[in-house]
């Protein structure tokens, strides 16, 4: 039922259900850090807020995402589909002329990097 559903229901929805439902539940655990439902929501929201603010980015623009798996990329990736950007995820670990054919291909017109990456893209 949930696939036939017009619109279709999306994994942002989801997300937003279960952070109204449950806020204080568990989400996501790296290294030592815990986040709940309502601290990720929280962050996404706060990155949505700069993305559109500072970046002048708007729904429909698609973004790249050259970052490492991390707390962070989650918060982004809710941040962009928060906004209606399209996210191209970008493999840290491509290279070279791959990478210059994945940047390329995605058609963003923002690529979004940690400063470890930043070296990678030249």
């Amino acid at each position: 039922r949930r696939f036939a559903r017009s619109p279709p229901e999306t994994l942002l929805d989801v997300f937003r259900l279960h952070a109204l439902r449950r806020p204080r539940h568990l989400l996501l655990r790296f290294q030592d850090e815990i986040y709940t439902y309502e601290e990720v929501d929280l962050r996404s929201n706060r990155a949505a807020w700069a993305l559109q603010r500072r970046l002048g980015l708007s729904p429909g623009a698609t973004v790249a995402v050259f970052l490492p798996n991390s707390p962070t990329y989650v918060w982004t990736w809710l941040a962009l589909a928060k906004l209606g950007c399209t996210m191209a995820c970008v493999n840290t670990n491509v290279r070279g002329r791959a990478l210059q054919h994945a940047l390329e291909a995605a058609g963003a017109t923002l690529v979004l990097t940690s400063p470890g990456e930043r070296g990678r893209l030249g």
